[in-house]
């Protein structure tokens, strides 16, 4: 009987797949949030916050490429449909917050640390095919 379910597994990723296009909705997704800061010596912030949000569950991920500019890094993480990409600089790391946007580039602007982590564990938890920030 595995091989009937683990048919039905494949089958049902296909149609999900197909269905959302690759933009999996944020409790589905296996890329949730990219962080990105906008210089190397924000690096340590990034993975600060990489940490704390992966600790309450959330998939996330964080660009150190110093290679790339900060346009690259923001391009790169939507065309691999993060839903959500954090930018990071000096105002964001004084002020404990992170500067959010879209895998669609829609900005939602700044938000705490613990006010984004509560939203996105709130959006995880509805299990909406939505991705939206209440």
């Amino acid at each position: 009987s595995s091989g009937i379910n683990a048919e039905y597994g494949e089958r049902m990723t296909g149609i999900l797949t197909e269905h959302f296009a690759g933009k999996w909705p944020f409790w589905l997704s296996p890329r949730q949030v990219m962080v990105v800061p906008v210089m190397p010596m924000f690096n340590d912030y990034a993975i600060e916050l990489q940490t704390k949000l992966h600790l309450q569950g959330i998939v996330i991920d964080t660009d150190l490429d110093d290679g790339a500019t900060l346009n690259k890094k923001v391009r790169n993480a939507q065309l691999a449909q993060y839903n959500f990409i954090f930018v990071v600089g000096e105002k964001e790391k004084t002020s404990g917050t992170v500067n959010v946007r879209t895998r669609d580039n829609v900005v939602h602007g700044e938000f705490s640390v613990e006010d984004i982590t509560d939203k996105l564990i709130r959006l995880r938890d509805s299990k909406s095919n939505v991705d939206t920030l209440e």
